[in-house]
């Protein structure tokens, strides 16, 4: 017996209106009632996870404490709320076959033909069901868009869900456009229309609209909405534009939608406590100072390749009352052009992580000028990696130091794979993925930064600090800060004589929230600040 009341959400028109974001802010809603919840994204793609497509096209690969690789909407959900998620928040079409298929192959079916209904919506099904088990509410958006033939799975299996566990536990909440035509001065509700025309065909009727829209919606508008797509009129619910995402929870209160959603679940809760988001958008809107921050990276033509870390970077600037602003440098630029050309007005420089050889010759440029410069410098994961190349060249004197990553036969490898690691063909699941606990060694900086000696990060990579270089790199001013319990893996790295020079192995981003910051980049961000000052 399912206890848990689901809402699913899903959406119409176009892709990037923001189902996530809608999810993780319905999620903020019902915590902030009371309400122990949890949130799940299934993703129609046939890939089993997207640890191995291009940031390009899917943008940043988001990590969980148990290692799972999962799409970026999950850094929504546990930015907006307390959920911690894993492994089964996160689903593919690719990870439903596969399942399916192996229990086929082991003759669970009893012979029988294994068709789309009911084997594939079962499956999607009992993915679902499993996240349910001792919560008030669980939160399913389902990617793309209502009318994409990788969706119609997916939708079939939640439409079922009615009829499996009663209509007074389900709720259907539809994410659309209504966009403006300044042509003809004013907001067209055709599109939303027709969106919910595409749902109903396949059998769900949404109980709520999120009108995705830059103005407020006049009750008119409204009225004529859910007149045609057969809703309350109370439950169409003005999605509008806002200058930060962290304000979404609050105007969807505004809009009564935490209300509506606990009438037509006939869930008892608390009042809504929404004063830490009150609170936090005050600051946000009272932010005096700026500071520049600079990412060298090779992705920088889509941000969200660098969602969460994005993120992270603002929520640093607001625990230092400052507007953070973002540049985003091409490392390739900077092989063609030099480091002075993009860095020289920069108050901070910040490598990320990323896979692959080109552009590297520009990061370790950057990280060059960074530390020369004496700039506040973060390198995380690949950033820190080549910070240890650098230093190895430029500091240690040894000139052809590199990773065995980019340079197979280097004579030095300072980074280097694990013993065991040689020969990996599989490039999906072979990282060091998730949380992983690390010692900060006493008098340091990164333990000043953390206020503790012992802290747990999540990873997702393969190549490691080469312990063999441990004392040539120490003895030259590099100081291991960070170490895994039984000492055999550098985590953090900083260097001597230097106002702020940090690279750490893991990805602090996936563990910040906009009311609780990562102390990282809360102390990054304050050194910045500090540099634009001088």
């Amino acid at each position: 017996m399912v206890k848990a009341k689901i809402i699913f959400v899903t959406g119409g028109v176009l892709s990037s209106l923001g189902k996530g974001l809608s999810s993780a802010s319905i999620g903020a809603l019902m915590e902030s009632r009371g309400l122990k919840i949890s949130l799940q994204k299934l993703d129609p793609y046939i890939n089993v996870d997207p640890g191995t497509m291009n940031p390009f096209q899917h943008g940043e690969v988001f990590v969980t404490d148990d290692g799972a690789e999962t799409d970026l909407d999950l850094g929504h959900y546990e930015r907006f709320t307390n959920s911690v998620l894993g492994k089964k928040n996160n689903f593919t079409t690719g990870q439903i076959y596969d399942s399916v298929i192996s229990k086929e192959r082991q003759g669970e079916y009893l012979g029988k033909t294994v068709q789309v209904i009911p084997h594939i919506t079962d499956e999607i099904k009992r993915h679902i069901l499993a996240i349910t088990k001792g919560v008030d509410i669980a939160i399913i958006e389902i990617g793309g868009t209502v009318g994409d033939i990788e969706s119609l799975p997916f939708l079939e299996a939640i439409r079922q869900f009615k009829f499996d566990i009663g209509k007074e536990n389900v709720l259907y909440i539809h994410l659309t456009l209504v966009p403006f035509l300044p042509t003809a001065g004013e907001v067209k509700t055709k599109p939303t229309q027709h969106s919910v025309k595409s749902l109903q065909e396949i059998g769900i009727q949404p109980d709520i609209l999120l009108c995705r829209t830059d103005r407020i919606l006049p009750p008119e508008v409204k009225l004529k909405i859910a007149l045609f797509c057969n809703v309350d009129k109370d439950a169409v619910i003005t999605a509008r534009d806002v200058e930060s995402v962290y304000e979404v929870p609050v105007v969807f209160h505004q809009e009564g939608l935490d209300d509506k959603i606990v009438e037509l679940l006939n869930i008892w809760t608390r009042a809504p406590r929404l004063e830490k988001w009150e609170e936090l958008n005050q600051k946000i809107k009272a932010l005096k100072h700026k500071v520049t921050i600079a990412i060298v990276g090779k992705y920088v033509s889509l941000t969200d390749a660098y969602k969460s870390l994005n993120e992270a970077l603002i929520h640093g600037g607001i625990s230092n009352c400052s507007n953070v602003e973002l540049v985003y440098v091409d490392s390739e630029k900077i092989e063609d052009k030099g480091a002075d050309s993009f860095l020289s007005a920069i108050d901070g420089i910040l490598v990320p992580g990323g896979f692959g050889e080109r552009g590297i010759a520009g990061k370790i440029e950057a990280i060059c000028y960074a530390r020369e410069k004496k700039i506040p410098f973060l390198g995380i994961c690949l950033g820190m990696q080549l910070a240890v190349v650098e230093f190895a060249k430029n500091v240690c004197g040894l000139k052809d130091a590199n990773s065995s990553e980019f340079a197979a036969d280097t004579p030095y490898p300072v980074i280097n794979l694990l013993p065991g690691q040689k020969g990996i063909a599989d490039k999906g699941g072979t990282m060091r993925l998730g949380a992983y606990p690390c010692v900060l060694k006493k008098g340091s900086k990164a333990a000043a930064i953390y206020g503790k000696q012992n802290i747990s990060e999540r990873h997702r990579h393969r190549f490691e600090f080469n312990n063999a270089y441990k004392d040539i790199l120490a003895g030259h001013g590099l100081i291991l800060s960070g170490m895994s319990p039984d000492g055999e893996l550098v985590e953090i790295i900083e260097v001597k004589d230097h106002p702020w020079f940090f690279g750490c192995q893991f990805h602090p981003e996936f563990k910040s929230r906009p009311i609780t910051p990562h102390p990282m980049f809360r102390e990054f961000i304050r050194a910045s600040l500090e540099n634009r000052g001088n």
